[in-house]
């Protein structure tokens, strides 16, 4: 590995394999993390316990007693904040990559890390000011769900050689294959956000019904369900003619983890159904969600590999 660039950041300690490694991990993590916290604020009606932005009221950064319930103040404040940890992560993680001398792939993608930090930021604040409009809780969702990919594709090519040339382990039938899952999981996502907006969790008592996604939330169930059989169909598939092939690299094994995930998803979705949607097992199925777009990245990323770089 090279000794990393001379200047200011020379004055850095230099991380190891292990340190970098171990800061992708904790992005993938923070990224997966923040859309757990994020929907939490969501199910408990927590969303304008700080009314605006980039305060949390008219006259204050911090909560303010009385100005909401003290709950709704909370968890939304603490949503806030947790941004500042996952930023940290990502700036961490950059450093680290650039200190460590690493590829122009890995820092293109360790900069979309913060970057990416900083437009949900914003995107965050356009949806408490728009009162939690539905659409605009899906825009907040669906950039953090590309963050996770990201994050998952970044851990996955931290851990390998720079100087060895990366080479394409997966036939390009199975290539297209990938690649048209990743357009059904997309489809999967965005119909998701549909049944969100629909559906009895508006954020905060005080959105009125108005605000809401006027469509049956029947039909949109129902589609959301379609799209995520035939993601499924796809993965197997994928799966099955990885096995024929005998394809070298991890694509089978990460295949066969995410088979297991897409299923618990399904059961666990049929199941909040079922049920009248508890706040509780929707907080699980969106944390589901963005390990599966994440265990996802990493299954496109197991197309082109370089060998493993020594620690």
């Amino acid at each position: 590995m090279p000794p990393g660039p001379r200047g200011p950041l020379s004055r850095l300690p230099l991380p190891s394999l292990r340190v970098q490694k171990g800061l992708a991990l904790a992005n993938v993590i923070a990224q997966v993390g923040i859309m757990t916290t994020g929907v939490t604020v969501r199910v408990t009606a927590s969303g304008l316990g700080c009314e605006t932005w980039p305060q949390c009221n008219q006259d204050s950064f911090v909560p303010v007693p009385g100005a909401a319930p003290a709950l709704h103040q909370s968890v939304e404040f603490g949503n806030r904040l947790l941004t500042f940890v996952l930023a940290a992560v990502a700036v961490a993680l950059l450093l680290a990559v650039y200190r460590a001398g690493r590829r122009r792939g890995l820092k293109l993608l360790a900069w979309a890390m913060p970057a990416g930090i900083l437009a949900q930021a914003v995107i965050g604040g356009i949806t408490v000011l728009a009162g939690l409009a539905w659409w605009t809780v899906a825009l907040h969702l669906l950039p953090s769900m590309i963050l996770a990919w990201l994050a998952a594709v970044l851990f996955v090519r931290i851990g390998e050689d720079d100087a060895v040339p990366a080479r394409r382990v997966l036939p390009r039938p199975m290539a297209w294959l990938t690649i048209l899952s990743a357009v059904l999981l997309t489809g999967v996502l965005v119909t998701g956000t549909m049944v969100t907006g629909a559906g009895p969790h508006a954020g905060d008592a005080r959105v009125e019904a108005a605000d809401r996604l006027q469509l049956p939330i029947q039909w949109l169930v129902h589609f959301h369900a379609e799209l995520m059989v035939g993601y499924l169909c796809l993965v197997v598939g994928l799966v099955l003619g990885l096995a024929a092939l005998r394809a070298p690299g991890p694509a089978i094994r990460r295949c066969a983890i995410l088979i297991g995930l897409i299923v618990a998803q399904a059961v666990l979705g049929i199941t909040q159904y079922q049920l009248g949607v508890p706040e509780l097992l929707v907080v699980l199925h969106v944390t589901l969600a963005g390990t599966i777009t994440a265990v996802t990245g990493s299954l496109w990323a197991a197309g082109v590999i370089r060998e493993k770089a020594l620690a």
